[in-house]
Formats: C-alpha cells, structure tokens, sequence
C-alpha cells in the first residue's frame, strides 16, 4: 500500500517545524481562520502525511499529470477541488465555496509542470478572490533521492531529518491589476525561497531553534488505512 509505505517512511524521519506566528499550524487551537498554504511541488511528501486529517482541501490541476495528487489526497482524507489559473479554475472556486469553504487550501504553486520554484500567478489572484490569507511554508530535507523529474522531486532518506517552517499570515488586496498580481506574485516567491532555504539549511545542520517542535505529534494516534496510490491502469 503506497499510502501506508510513504507513512512509515516518514514516522522514521527526524521531522521538526517552526514557525514565526502563533496562527499559522492547522493542528493547534490558535488556528482558527482558514489559510492559503503554498510550498514547491517537490516537499510534497512531508505536509501531506503530516498534516493529514486536518479537513484541508488540496488545489490539483486539471492536468493529467496532477491526478497522482487527487489519489495522494484521496489516500490522505485531504479535500479536493481540481482547476488552475489556466483551466477549471472558476470551478474550482465555486466548488470550493460551496463544499469546503471553512477548510485550509494547499497549493502546489509551481505544479503541475513547472517551472521549478516559480510561483504562478494563479495562487496570489485566487488568494484576492477569496480574501484568504497565504502561508508560505518552507520544506527541507538532509540529503534526500532526487527523482529525474522536472521538480528533481524529493524523497527524504529513512530516518534522516526533514524540517518545515510555517511563515506569518500574507494578506492579499482585493481586485488587483495585472501589475499588482505581479507584484505580490514575486513578494510571495520570494518568502517561499527564504524559508526553504532556511528550512534546506536546518535539515543539513540540525540545529536547535526557537520555537521548534516535532511534527510527528499531531500524528499521534493516527493511520492510515488506504488503498494503491492510484487506479489499477493508466490515466
């Protein structure tokens, strides 16, 4: 089982987060207002088994090369809304609206086919629609496989450290113009580039920092019981 095999790679991961707000982890009482969560398609693997039956909703592409997202979500009790900026996304939005509006979103904002770490403008115009704030979020690993995609996707080692760090809430003004969106699209860039380079940096060192705690402990309990990641044939 796909599901239960990526679930106890990472209970054997050394995995901690941090964060520079109080609001901004879905597992804790101070989160109480819906987010926008945005991190590069390649840390997937962390946040998904982490952060798993929290009730978010997952963006996934329309493309056919982001159904293997649908069934990690499926597998992993998230929500889903599929659509893009370029495609579904006002169906998206309406079905979110209607079905999962008191949910947190998660987004890809660089997937489903890149480029690698540029944030589409997609996410900063859906966050301004619905006036839900961005959490940009910071993933690292210690030396993980690369795989031979165009994200080089990672998958950390058995029992290495993987690391997460959870920026403050970036709010996002209503009706921007073309100028604004990009504007706000690189600001966002460049908060995810920051903390995952600090988050890449904590996972090589190790070091003890302020406000870290692990990220197995909202887990604690939990299983999951799933099926293949993925219809027995292609899509």
């Amino acid at each position: 089982m796909a599901g239960k095999f990526l679930q106890a790679l990472v209970r054997t991961l050394d995995a901690r987060l941090a964060d520079y707000a109080d609001d901004t982890d879905v597992t804790t009482e101070r989160f109480t207002q819906p987010a926008l969560y945005l991190f590069w398609h390649e840390n997937i693997l962390l946040p998904f088994v982490t952060r798993s039956r929290f009730g978010m909703t997952l963006l996934v592409s329309q493309h056919r090369d982001a159904n293997w997202l649908g069934w990690m979500a499926r597998d992993f009790a998230y929500h889903t809304v599929r659509g893009s900026s370029t495609k579904g996304g006002l169906k998206a939005i309406l079905q979110y609206r209607k079905e999962h509006q008191s949910s947190s979103l998660v987004v890809t904002p660089d997937g489903p086919k890149g480029p690698r770490r540029v944030l589409a403008p997609g996410s900063i115009q859906l966050s301004s629609l619905l006036q839900v704030p961005i959490i940009p979020v910071g993933i690292g690993y210690d030396r993980p496989y690369r795989a031979p995609t165009w994200d080089r996707f990672a998958v950390p080692k058995p029992g290495s450290r993987a690391r997460m760090i959870l920026g403050p809430r970036l709010s996002i003004p209503r009706k921007l113009d073309d100028q604004g969106v990009e504007e706000h699209r690189h600001w966002v860039e460049q908060a995810i580039h920051r903390l995952t380079y600090e988050a890449e940096c904590w996972a090589q060192d190790g070091r003890p920092r302020q406000r870290e705690r692990s990220l197995h402990a909202a887990l604690q309990g939990s299983s999951v019981a799933v099926g293949t990641l993925g219809p027995s044939s292609s899509p």
